[in-house]
């Protein structure tokens, strides 16, 4: 991801309707799969430190490190978020001794690396046996758009394709759900109807209703999944699955 990028996403990071809904896929994960309160936790590629933030501040016990291969990526996130180690690294070669972490997150960060096989494959060894692994990435190649070149994505996935990726790196008990569901047609109509060539990313301010909209539609995606569902289409895919024992 580009240097402009990063600036844009620390902006808006906290207040987007996108961030909190990803971010509150990953709690939920988190939850299901009773992380511990002592756990020891690597946010792998953190971005400016938003996820890291509001994982640190719902368990403050927990043991967090993050990475991202953005120097200015790496240094905004060291501004905004205290007790939590950042370092500037690649997740297809993480820093970190085999069997050193809990449970490993990586949201919208496989999908930017031309290697994901050694990503998933890191992501393994430096998992504990029993750990558990959450990824969000991006659907569908056919929805590639400005957003993807302006983001420097590099695939977009289904959910057989991460589910076969994960299980080929030895990861087993995979669940996965597409969300972005209901904003889905809008997201469509956007980005392969009505684009323009001044199109960049979709990651900036909305104006209030429109975020209230996004809002409340993925208030309705969340209570869905809360209850055990799981949606079949959606812009983004998000995934859980553990490292044998």
């Amino acid at each position: 991801m580009n240097s402009d990028e990063y600036l844009k996403l620390a902006e808006v990071e906290d207040r987007m309707w996108y961030f909190p809904s990803l971010h509150w896929h990953v709690q939920h994960a988190f939850r299901l799969a009773g992380i511990a309160a002592d756990a020891r936790v690597l946010d792998a590629g953190c971005g400016t430190g938003g996820l890291s933030l509001r994982l640190r501040a719902a368990h403050p016990g927990w043991r967090m490190e993050a990475i991202d291969f953005s120097p200015l990526a790496v240094e905004l996130s060291r501004q905004r978020v205290q007790g939590v180690r950042f370092e500037k690294a690649s997740i297809t070669t993480l820093p970190f001794a085999s069997g050193d972490f809990d449970a490993v997150v990586s949201a919208d960060v496989i999908c930017q690396v031309d290697d994901a096989k050694t990503a998933l494959a890191e992501f393994f060894r430096v998992l504990k046996p029993g750990g558990l692994v959450v990824i969000n990435v991006p659907a569908y190649m056919w929805m590639w758009s400005y957003h993807d070149d302006s983001c420097q994505t590099k695939h977009r996935y289904t959910r057989g394709e991460l589910a076969e990726s994960l299980r080929a790196a030895g990861f087993g008990e995979i669940k996965s759900t597409h969300w972005n569901a209901l904003p889905f047609p809008l997201l469509v109509a956007k980005r392969k109807i009505f684009r323009s060539g001044k199109d960049t990313s979709d990651v900036k301010p909305y104006p209030a209703p429109l975020e209230a909209m996004f809002n409340g539609m993925m208030a309705l995606e969340h209570a869905w999944v809360e209850a055990g569902g799981r949606w079949g289409w959606g812009s983004s895919i998000f995934v859980a699955a553990r490292k044998p024992v």
